[in-house]
């Protein structure tokens, strides 16, 4: 009976053995000598923003002044709105448009332009004798107290109330300084101690901006931040909206990308100087070309150029919302490298780490948000002026047309401030098989 019972229970173990060793191999990691193919995204991630820089004016009483210090680009414009306080809604501003800050030949705008500001009617309140309304804000039991006009923003020159008003020139003064690069300061005067109608001018706003944004339209209702400055000198409302929508935004250029060993670094070595193998053409003008072939003679699996927006029907930088998609294949220990353009910069690129990236863990492919893993370096090549202003930036014509320099390869520390790089790129990479 024991040799009956012995058989059958070596035979059942045997068969578990089986059983359990076609188990470990079917869950067994990707073998060692299999490719894999994988999508590699990168996104631009730029939120859109009305003003390149932004900021507010004090209380000003008739003899003091302030001074507002900002950087601008050739394509750039100012605009700022401040309360003439002694009128129910009425504020100092240049048109619409704002004031551009650069010749046609690109030269800086500097003096007194006083001539390029305006006194405006918001038309939210019904205009009071200036200097003697019991609605206007030195008068006021408080804010927003005034008859209720439902009107448009005006010249006050048109408005025609039947109300005389100091002359804008004797009231205030505009002057600007140009500092060097593409640094400016102005200087707002309250010179109304002499005038007709001394008055303040009331904490208000200012920003720096493209054509494509402005602080208000002519003919158009007033925002709830500006009929507050222009009614009560609160620019708590408009400082907020500014802080929300003022900072860098910038394309991105086609870049090159390499799959490679682990301890090659095609593209670059941290802390050398530029090898002249097509970098610098990449990081200053953002074109790959010279860069993908150097990388095309060096030992790699593959390389090549990321340089069509998907969805687009060419080539073409990286805007705000859009992608470069690319695929490429690899099998464990391989590394991927890539380089591209930050557009509104001299000659910075977000790349890893010299070595790239492991596409591998062991032998399971890797999945998933790897933008942690992107630094912004600078190629060392061109001095670095303020990122999306600087004269020798490409956007503004100038690629490679800068003052060269011949620093080493590091992750960008030149005093200026640039967005988190998750506020800027995006970067996925996803195995397909």
């Amino acid at each position: 009976m024991k040799k009956l019972l012995f058989k059958p229970v070596l035979l059942l173990l045997a068969l578990s053995v089986f059983v359990f060793s076609c188990d470990s191999d079917d869950d067994s990691p990707t073998p060692s000598n299999e490719e894999v193919t994988f999508e590699v995204s990168i996104e631009n991630v730029f939120s859109a923003k009305e003003f390149f820089q932004s900021g507010t004016t004090s209380f000003l009483a008739p003899g003091e002044s302030e001074e507002v210090s900002f950087h601008a680009g050739i394509n750039h414009r100012l605009s700022l709105a401040t309360m003439f306080v002694q009128s129910n809604d009425l504020f100092y501003a240049p048109a619409e448009r704002g004031i551009a800050l650069y010749d046609a030949q690109g030269n800086a705008v500097t003096g007194d332009i006083t001539a390029e500001i305006d006194l405006w009617d918001a038309g939210t309140e019904v205009n009071e004798e200036p200097g003697q309304g019991p609605n206007q804000a030195p008068r006021q039991s408080g804010p927003d107290t005034g008859m209720d006009e439902n009107g448009t923003i005006q010249l006050i020159s048109n408005v025609g109330d039947g109300y005389t008003y100091p002359s804008d020139e004797s009231v205030i003064r505009l002057t600007l300084s140009h500092d060097g690069g593409t640094q400016f300061t102005l200087l707002i005067e309250n010179i109304s101690d002499s005038s007709t109608l001394p008055s303040p001018l009331a904490p208000g706003i200012w920003a720096v901006h493209t054509d494509a944004a402005q602080l208000f339209t002519e003919g158009g209702a007033a925002s709830e931040g500006l009929e507050d400055i222009a009614e009560d000198g609160n620019n708590e409302v408009s400082a907020e909206m500014a802080v929300a929508n003022t900072g860098l935004v910038s394309p991105f250029a086609p870049g090159v990308w390499a799959v490679h060993a682990e301890n090659l670094a095609p593209v670059f070595t941290n802390g050398a100087a530029d090898t002249g193998d097509g970098l610098e053409a990449l990081a200053e003008d953002g074109d790959p070309a010279a860069l993908n072939d150097a990388l095309g003679k060096l030992d790699l699996e593959s390389n090549g150029v990321f340089n069509t927006p998907t969805g687009a029907s060419a080539a073409g930088p990286l805007m705000p919302g859009n992608s470069y998609n690319f695929e490429i294949t690899a099998r464990p220990g391989d590394h991927l490298s890539l380089a591209t353009m930050l557009v509104e910069t001299n000659d910075l690129f977000f790349a890893f780490g010299e070595n790239g990236i492991a596409l591998f863990n062991g032998n399971m492919p890797i999945d998933g948000d790897f933008t942690n893993a992107l630094l912004l370096w600078d190629g060392g090549t061109e001095v670095n002026e303020y990122p999306g202003a600087g004269i020798y930036q490409p956007i503004r014509g100038g690629g490679n047309s800068g003052p060269s320099e011949s620093n080493p390869i590091v992750v960008v520390n030149d005093g200026f401030s640039y967005p988190a790089n998750n506020d800027m790129i995006r970067l996925t990479i996803r195995p397909k098989n």
